[in-house]
């Protein structure tokens, strides 16, 4: 059985059968599978994020340096460094939930910026450092194309649990 997913700002939540909810625009497919959790990001899609590869243990992928993704100096911005990171690390984290969670949130993120990026792509690489049933830890390395440490992330995210059944009288 794919996947069917919902993904509500950084809170992606595992769906259950039925229509996908609507995200604002952006297609999704009908039978989603963790090959394809960063295209049903809506900001990773706009910001042209693109996925190479979404395991348990590892989940990569890159992003282009482009002039409208940059700050003075032709520098790429930060904010779309850490959310290449922020992408990358919340996949991983969902392909890691325990059996029975409702999904996985950021509730904490430190970036570790290490070098200017001024043209070509990099890359974000995620891996699970501490996987519980109620947080998992993720440190996500991105790379620039001559695979230089540009920066280095750490993130907690917090495992959400299904809602309560109420039992009716």
């Amino acid at each position: 059985m794919g996947w069917r997913l919902r993904v509500d700002a950084i809170t992606i939540h595992p769906m259950t059968a039925g229509r996908i909810a609507d995200n604002g625009g952006v297609s999704t497919p009908e039978n989603s599978s963790p090959e394809n959790i960063l295209d049903l990001m809506p900001l990773a899609t706009t910001l042209g994020i693109r996925s190479v590869e979404s395991e348990r243990g590892s989940v990569r992928a890159t992003l282009e340096h482009r002039p409208e993704l940059c700050t003075t100096g032709d520098m790429l911005h930060g904010g779309a460094i850490m959310t290449l990171a922020d992408s990358t690390g919340g996949a991983c984290a969902f392909l890691n939930l325990p059996d029975g969670a409702a999904g996985t949130s950021t509730i904490e993120s430190k970036t570790n910026f290490l070098r200017a990026v001024r043209s070509g792509t990099i890359t974000a690489v995620s891996r699970p450092l501490h996987t519980g049933r109620t947080v998992i830890v993720v440190e996500t390395d991105v790379t620039d194309a001559d695979g230089r440490l540009v920066a280095k992330v750490t993130q907690t995210q917090a495992v959400l649990q299904q809602p309560a059944r109420s039992s009716s009288a």
